[in-house]
């Protein structure tokens, strides 16, 4: 049994999506070719001698981009089976199914490709046979009993996004999963149509074994893709406390809710005492309505605290956003870029982050509000979303402006500070343009009250910042 896994993106990431289920299906006997197309060209023979082509699809610009190439592989292959699996398969599952897609698999989805490679395996044996529909669940919460992931035939880590040090020192990165799935119930996040609350654990030994391989392969850093650290303080802990004892020299970061750090404050000193050097949280917005529409069970207060916090424990902070919803306001964009300055947080957001558009896919919980409900399009199989656009149509043409300021700063390889401050010059002429911005032209007011000084950036962060 001839089984090729794609990756198509994963956040600048070695993918834990191909090395996981390799191992699961190499244990089981079946050959097993890996191929990430963020990093490396697909060959054709490697298409052609397939018997199960599986793409992983854990978001939204992943699943795109599979889906593009799903033709091309179908000329080159056309009697392979094709599976699509990881969190927006499912989601999709019907839009995937009617361009041909076979077998879906959500949630706990190794189990299930073993599965299905072994009754492939038997078709192969006995050609006459006609394969049943498919028999694995769409989405498995099944408790699995994992193994050490196989990352044998995946780019180096040296290709992948680099830990860059305030020093300017570069390292490489490992990356893993302790855990999978989350608590908790955002409407906007895209785990909870499949997880609806189910929170799955990684053996200790087995993350451990991962830690171990890839700092055998040179990770002088790992980043745990856990979507919450802290959804289980009883397990997380005790594995950094772990790793930190095998590997002393070893740094780590992790995503982390607003409403744990708060929760769990106590245990900010064992980050930092193992390696932390960073949190990443899904902040979304600083508009107490908004935050309460995605229930995100903070404020902009908690926030805040928050970020104080960590500041005081010398661990950097790096939240994410979400600026541009239906409910947001010249104003609130405005004061978003004003908070940012007057805290001191402009070197720690990623500019991608201050021109990300909000999502709606298929199963969002976004779509439990009428308002949702009656200002979106009808689905968007192309794009993979419900389309929407603003009430206000200069809020949908400043998104377009500060993707593009984005997208253009990064190619010149300007500093994040100088993005910034472009982000902010296009933020604010837009508000003295509708005459509604807090900051206008007649009243005197500076729009750099407090100048960026830094001319390089002051934390730690990743060199590849990621987006859905």
């Amino acid at each position: 049994m001839n089984v090729l896994l794609i990756s198509a993106y994963e956040l600048g990431r070695q993918p834990f999506g191909l090395a996981s289920p390799a191992a699961w299906l190499r244990q089981a006997g079946a050959r097993v070719v890996c191929f990430d197309l963020s990093r490396e060209t697909l060959p054709a023979e490697a298409v052609s001698v397939a018997d199960l082509i599986a793409f992983y699809v854990p978001m939204h610009t992943a699943t795109r981009l599979a889906v593009a190439l799903l033709p091309s592989v179908r000329e080159m292959n056309p009697h392979a089976h094709i599976c699509f699996y990881g969190l927006y398969a499912p989601v999709n599952e019907a839009y995937l199914r009617g361009l041909g897609v076979e077998t879906i698999l959500g949630g706990e989805f190794e189990e299930g490709l073993r599965s299905l490679a072994a009754q492939l395996s038997k078709k192969e044996a006995a050609p006459s046979t006609s394969l049943p529909p498919q028999q694995e669940p769409v989405i498995s919460l099944a408790r699995q009993n994992f193994i050490t992931p196989d990352r044998a035939d995946l780019p180096a880590l040296e290709k992948y996004a680099r830990l860059v040090m305030p020093s300017g020192e570069k390292r490489d990165v490992g990356y893993t999963e302790a855990s999978r799935g989350c608590k908790h119930f955002c409407r906007h996040c895209p785990i909870v149509p499949v997880y609806r609350g189910a929170f799955r654990v990684i053996a200790r030994d087995v993350v451990l074994a991962d830690i171990r391989q890839q700092v055998a392969s040179g990770a002088q850093h790992i980043t745990f893709g856990d979507p919450d650290f802290f959804n289980g303080i009883g397990h997380a802990i005790p594995l950094i406390e772990a790793v930190h004892r095998e590997f002393p020299r070893l740094t780590y970061d992790v995503t982390i809710k607003v409403e744990h750090l708060l929760k769990h404050e106590n245990c900010i000193p064992q980050l930092c005492d193992t390696g932390c050097l960073f949190v990443t949280s899904a902040v979304e917005s600083i508009d107490d309505a908004v935050l309460q529409k995605l229930q995100k069970n903070h404020t902009r207060a908690h926030f805040l605290l928050a970020v104080e916090m960590l500041r005081k424990a010398d661990l950097a902070f790096q939240p994410t956003f979400v600026p541009f919803t239906p409910w947001t306001t010249i104003e609130g964009y405005c004061e978003l870029l004003e908070l940012l300055r007057e805290h001191n947080l402009v070197e720690n957001v990623a500019p991608i982050q201050l021109a990300i558009r909000l999502l709606i896919p298929a199963g969002s919980l976004l779509l439990e509000l009428a308002e949702i409900r009656g200002g979106v399009g009808a689905f968007d199989g192309a794009a993979l979303v419900y389309p929407w656009n603003h009430t206000e149509p200069r809020l949908d043409r400043l998104c377009e402006t500060i993707q593009g300021i984005v997208h253009s700063g990064e190619k010149q390889r300007l500093s994040r500070s100088r993005i910034f401050e472009r982000i902010e010059d296009a933020a604010f002429d837009e508000a003295d343009d509708s005459a509604t911005g807090r900051r206008s032209a007649h009243d005197g007011i500076s729009k750099r009250a407090t100048p960026i000084l830094a001319a390089r950036a002051t934390v730690p962060y990743l060199d590849e910042p990621w987006y859905c």
